[in-house]
């Protein structure tokens, strides 16, 4: 394997070390950036950015959505069931099987059994942290966290390390985006934080239902006239901003700058206003994802990655709006514990939901010709364990069943990305507590997304210790795909 090289030697670091050690003003930066520091000359500055924007172009066109399920969905209700086990284990819903042999999905996700083709099932990736907090930061980062729970990250989100090396990738909106509930939008929910590269390279987030007639992503148009203003005061500023840029090694500008600059883009481009803008679907495309916040969220999915985004993450996590009437026996995300939910009657109005979205999904990336160009992947942060329980619930005050968290066996659906689809990868035991089959960790997905983003996971991140840290520490991309 080749050395690893840091990605300041890439272009994709800023290539100052030298913190200030004082309070500077704006007119002090960019003074600095005319002048040069500590050796660095303009025409240095130029030389890089010309090569990063080389490099930018050589970018692979592509993309990842990434549907992200809070609170763990139960593998043995959805994608591995079974119906041989103890019915202390296996539950009360049973498999149907799907269009391809051998793959088969609860009797609740009809539609899934229709386009098996189209998707690949793993059964088998597993890890070790049982609390929200820790398998959120295991799984979102590929790294194992330094305390095992709170959801505040030490290691940036892949979201966040592809925003940085799509950075230079300007198409009219940002480059990672996530849609959440209102109350939720903050990075440290899911643990979408990206740690030492900075604020900058937080997800632009969009709360709220889009099924709703009101749904609007806020500030997205402007009156001509001001556009116009803000369009040629923006040419002039990129210009001072990218030099100061270059002379903030505490990054605290370039995190301002981001965040002015995807401002800007979306307020100005028509692009971002078109894509956001669900009314342009066909009512017949909106409603086989179904006019909810799962479904026209994995539609505003589709319409993002098709208009250029990298990376997009929706969040399905409360199915209960959007018309959906709360169930006094259901709970919020997918934590199904007794405590929380009867599992089995929460599970009949969370399916259904989940099917929709999903399936339309997968069968629109494939018909519109993106199958190739986007990846899917779908899954929550940790199974459920295999043997249900019984608890009193907190809401109904009468005993029900539920799971636990168990990171030892997870499902999970990956569609697209020119992968082998139509097939089933791992297995676990007949009780479904563990893989038998093809053990593999959440690492091994992100090296596979990684391949697919054309992002080498050897390349050295620059944390704030200023020690090189490895986009993906290890992990392999997964051969029965490629």
């Amino acid at each position: 394997m080749p050395a690893r090289q840091n990605v300041a030697s890439s272009g994709l670091q800023h290539p100052i070390s030298a913190r200030c050690t004082g309070p500077g003003d704006r007119r002090w930066f960019l003074k600095a950036g005319a002048l040069g520091l500590a050796g660095f000359s303009l025409t240095d500055l130029f030389r890089l950015r010309a090569q990063a924007e080389s490099a930018g172009k050589q970018t692979p066109d592509t993309s990842v959505i990434f549907i992200w399920m809070p609170g763990g969905p139960p593998h043995m209700e959805m994608y591995d069931m079974k119906p041989d086990a103890p019915s202390d284990y296996r539950g009360a819903f049973w498999p149907i099987p799907t269009n391809v042999p051998g793959l088969d999905v609860c009797e609740h996700m009809p539609l899934h059994a229709r386009c098996a083709d189209k998707y690949t099932i793993i059964r088998s990736i597993a890890h070790e942290f049982a609390d929200h907090g820790g398998g959120h930061k295991r799984f979102l980062t590929g790294r194992h966290p330094k305390t095992p729970v709170g959801f505040v990250n030490d290691a940036p989100a892949v979201g966040s390390i592809v925003s940085k090396f799509r950075e230079y990738k300007n198409v009219g909106l940002p480059n990672y985006i996530t849609g959440t509930e209102p109350g939720r939008a903050g990075v440290d929910v899911y643990s979408f934080g990206a740690a030492y590269l900075g604020s900058a390279y937080v997800p632009f987030n969009v709360p709220g239902d889009p099924s709703e007639s009101n749904f609007e992503v806020k500030n997205l148009t402007l009156e001509k006239s001001l556009s116009d203003r803000l369009s040629d005061r923006n040419t002039l500023l990129a210009e001072i901003d990218g030099i100061r840029r270059d002379v903030d090694s505490g990054g605290l500008m370039d995190a301002m700058d981001k965040f002015n600059q995807q401002a800007v883009n979306i307020l100005t481009s028509n692009k971002a206003r078109e894509a956001f803008d669900l009314s342009r679907e066909n009512p017949e495309t909106r409603a086989r994802y179904g006019m909810h916040a799962w479904g026209q969220r994995a539609l505003l999915a589709r319409r993002l990655v098709e208009a250029g985004c990298s990376f997009v993450t929706m969040v399905m996590e409360n199915p209960y709006q959007s018309g959906v009437s709360w169930l006094k026996q259901g709970t919020y995300n997918w934590d199904s514990h007794a405590v929380n939910c009867h599992l089995f009657d929460d599970a009949l109005i969370r399916l259904p939901i989940y099917d929709q979205a999903v399936t339309a999904l997968v069968e629109d990336l494939h018909s519109r010709g993106l199958d190739k160009q986007v990846l899917l992947v779908v899954t929550g942060e940790f199974g459920r364990t295999p043997r249900i329980n019984s608890q009193k619930g907190t809401q109904t005050g009468v005993p029900q069943p539920g799971r636990d968290h168990w990171p030892q066996a997870m499902s999970m659906l990956l569609s697209g990305g020119g992968l082998k689809m139509g097939q089933v990868i791992g297995a676990t035991n007949p009780k479904g507590e563990y893989p038998v089959e093809r053990p593999l960790t959440p690492n091994d997905l992100w090296a596979t997304v990684y391949r697919h983003l054309g992002i080498d996971p050897d390349y050295n991140l620059i944390d704030h210790s200023g020690r090189p840290m490895p986009v993906l520490p290890y992990g392999s991309p997964i051969t029965e795909l490629l």
